[in-house]
């Protein structure tokens, strides 16, 4: 499991990082906000430790920036900011814990563990239904994707399309297949409005700039996929 851990006190972050670290964790650590920031969104992390008053960028801060790009990696405040409003606030932010410094460590690590076992048991839930190429994420209950920071509504055919190009990324797709796997029998409409709900599905996924996703393959259908043009 990998934490990463933000304080800018280094005579708590640097013994927390070697307990946590002897506890089985890979530990990352960052000492003001805006390193803190710049790695909880490039790093693959379980778990996010962050300090509420940091140089550069508060902890507060960089949990209501995640959430706003659809990054739901669990978040543990460690603050001094010990009222119910400020509770209140850093919970409404995305937090998912919160724990007033000083504080013990058994009772840390114990926190530490509820919200990776919590995390773990979500992720398995939602995997069926989150597919990812590339730097595109899709949300295929809540038809909603995610890329380049941005949060991407579609509608159910837009979301039915993505989720069946995604899950054959690479392949050629005829206007046939498509059709089949959006419309049942005797409701297929023509493949222009097949070729309509692509474009519009390109409008909302490739901004100028971004890498091309959907191939048109002339006269045969659709390829999914970073690696061609076209």
């Amino acid at each position: 499991m990998n934490i990463l851990l933000v304080d800018d006190e280094t005579e708590l972050t640097d013994p927390l990082s070697r307990v946590l670290a002897r506890e089985g964790y890979k530990v990352d650590t960052a000492y003001d906000g805006t390193n803190g920031r710049l790695l909880a969104k490039t790093g693959n992390y379980d778990l996010l430790i962050l300090d509420w008053m940091l140089p550069g960028k508060t902890g507060l801060e960089i949990c209501q920036e995640l959430r706003g790009q659809g990054v739901s990696t669990p978040v543990l405040f460690l603050t001094a900011k010990d009222t119910l409003d400020d509770r209140v606030e850093g919970l409404d932010a995305g937090a998912d814990d919160y724990l007033v410094k000083p504080f013990e460590l058994r009772e840390l690590l114990a926190r530490v563990r509820a919200l990776l076992r919590r995390s773990t048991s979500q992720a398995r839930g939602n995997q069926i239904n989150r597919l990812i190429v590339g730097n595109l994420e899709l949300d295929c209950e809540n038809q909603l994707a995610y890329r380049q920071g941005r949060v991407i509504e579609l509608s159910e055919k837009e979301s039915q399309l993505l989720q069946y190009f995604m899950q054959n990324t690479g392949k050629l797709l005829t206007h046939t297949q498509i059709m089949h796997s959006l419309w049942k029998d005797g409701e297929q409409p023509s493949s222009n409005v097949t070729a309509a709900l692509v474009r519009l599905l390109r409008r909302k996924i490739e901004f100028p700039g971004e890498t091309q996703l959907i191939h048109s393959v002339y006269g045969k259908g659709y390829r999914f996929g970073a690696g061609e043009s076209g």
